[in-house]
């Protein structure tokens, strides 16, 4: 099947000679091209036993290759697990208006940067009120810049506990469907973000925030989770996803990459997507981050700050087992995902394969 790779390794000469990038871009599309080949050099497996030879070439590691992110993804899962409490979780979606995609696309950083601290403003704030909740929440927020059809489409997805740690430092659980009201959440969130993105940018366009201001901004919230397990795994499909993935790459041919892309606007049905290469490529770069951007962010006893102390307590106040931190190896990761020891010949099962050097990476 054909992947990103091939459709930047084909046409990003060409695409580079009409079009200007970001330095992150050029290093986003230059890490995907060479991404497990013999660019970054690689290694040799070799079963002294049988004499089976498998040659490996090194991943780039890039957050924004569709390749690197499976593993990257479990490591950060088996991370998360040691903080999950014994309560229900939600899964909530802050979106903003159309209007306004530009005006972000031309100051990512900074309009990254409101979106989160107002996301967490607007969910602490409503909590802490004793008309909903009356405690102090913890959630996790990550950020997504794209639409299926991979147009830009910035907004926030929060995993957020069902209750608090009131200022007693006891749990006050949610039994409500959902403890904070989606309409109050989502106009809330308008006027934190309006406000201050009015601050940050005194020169915006006073007539794009009253039309702004005017819409209804949609906040989603999806029912509670099962369990932990539901938690963990769900988690793992928002935090390291990237803008397309290979497998919904169907077909790359003369210049043309046909993809499928869900629409949410007509009953959730998969449609087929036509893009010429130069298009598909100026859409995917569209969702390069700026260097050193933290995507995904942990707030109230979730936050780094105080978080041993107030986690604790979550527990005990749960009935959550506290369980101590286990920091798998590599190896041990894989073999726990696949059931098989990586370094174990896959054509006899006997001995541990050898690896020495096969290339190294090419300047």
């Amino acid at each position: 099947m054909p992947e990103v790779q091939d459709i930047f390794e084909q046409f990003a000469d060409a695409y580079l000679a009409h079009h200007g990038l970001s330095l992150a871009q050029h290093k986003a599309m230059n890490a995907i091209r060479s991404c497990r080949t013999s660019r970054l050099g690689g290694h040799m497996d070799t079963c002294p036993g049988c004499g089976y030879e498998k040659p490996s070439y090194n991943s780039c590691r890039n957050r924004h290759c569709p390749k690197c992110q499976a593993f990257s993804k479990e490591r950060w899962i088996d991370a998360r697990k040691a903080d999950l409490l014994n309560v229900g979780y939600f899964h909530v979606v802050f979106t903003v208006p159309q209007e306004l995609n530009l005006l972000i696309y031309r100051n990512q950083r900074d309009c990254y940067d409101l979106l989160f601290r107002c996301v967490a403003e607007t969910l602490g704030e409503l909590a802490a009120d004793k008309k909903y909740l009356g405690a102090s929440i913890g959630h996790t927020a990550v950020l997504h810049t794209w639409g299926q059809n991979l147009c830009f489409h910035p907004h926030i997805h929060c995993i957020v506990p069902s209750g608090g740690l009131t200022g007693l430092g006891k749990w006050q659980h949610s039994s409500k469907k959902f403890f904070l009201p989606v309409r109050v959440l989502s106009r809330k969130f308008r006027g934190k973000f309006l406000a201050l993105l009015r601050l940050q940018m005194p020169d915006v366009d006073r007539e794009l925030l009253n039309l702004c201001y005017q819409k209804e901004w949609v906040v989603y919230c999806k029912p509670p989770f099962k369990d932990a397990a539901c938690v963990v795994e769900y988690l793992g499909r928002y935090t390291h996803r990237v803008a397309i993935s290979n497998n919904r790459i169907l077909k790359f041919e003369n210049g043309i990459v046909t993809f499928k892309w869900r629409d949410y606007r007509d009953s959730n049905r998969w449609k087929e997507m036509i893009l010429t290469a130069e298009e598909f490529t100026r859409r995917f770069l569209m969702h390069v981050l700026p260097p050193g951007f933290t995507k995904i962010r942990h707030y109230g006893f979730l936050s780094s700050r105080g978080k041993r102390i107030k986690l604790k307590v979550c527990k005990l106040q749960t009935g959550t087992r506290l369980v101590q931190k286990e920091k798998l190896s590599a190896e041990q990761l894989i073999q726990k995902l696949t059931g098989r020891k990586p370094s174990q010949c896959p054509r006899c099962g006997q001995l541990d394969m050898l690896r020495s050097a096969l290339s190294p990476p090419s300047a």
